[in-house]
C-alpha cells in the first residue's frame, strides 16, 4: 500500500477514535522496530492501534504473527521511551470501503 493511501487511512481512523470518545496522544511513531500507526487514550487506557484498509481482501489478514512481534517491540520501546505508566491495550482498526471497526485487545502483552 502507498504511503498516501496509509496516510488517507490513517486520517480516517483518527476520525472515527474521535468520534469513539478517543484523545489522540501520537501519531506514526517510529523506532528501529517498527511503527505504531495512532496511540490514544480512552478511560485511562493508552491503545497503541495498528490501522489496515484494503479493498480486494480483508486487512485483518495484514496483521501476521510476524507484523504482532514488531508492534509488541515498537510499544514497549514506546512505554520507556516515554515513561507510560498507565494501563495499555493494543487494538486494530480495520478500514474496507467505507466500513470502520475497532478490534480491541488483539493480543497480550
Amino acid at each position: 500500500m502507498s504511503r498516501t493511501v496509509g496516510n488517507l487511512a490513517e486520517d480516517k481512523a483518527v476520525r472515527y477514535l474521535k468520534g469513539m470518545g478517543f484523545e489522540i496522544v501520537d501519531r506514526n511513531f517510529y523506532s528501529k522496530f517498527g511503527e505504531i500507526d495512532i496511540v490514544a487514550l480512552k478511560d485511562k487506557v493508552v491503545h497503541f492501534i495498528e490501522v489496515k484498509s484494503g479493498k480486494n481482501f480483508d486487512p485483518i489478514y495484514a496483521v501476521t504473527p510476524k507484523k504482532l512481534d514488531k508492534i509488541l517491540k515498537t510499544v514497549s520501546y514506546y512505554i520507556l521511551k516515554k515513561k507510560v505508566n498507565s494501563e495499555i491495550v493494543i487494538d486494530a482498526l480495520i478500514i474496507k470501503g467505507d466500513d470502520v471497526e475497532l478490534l480491541e485487545n488483539i493480543t497480550l502483552i
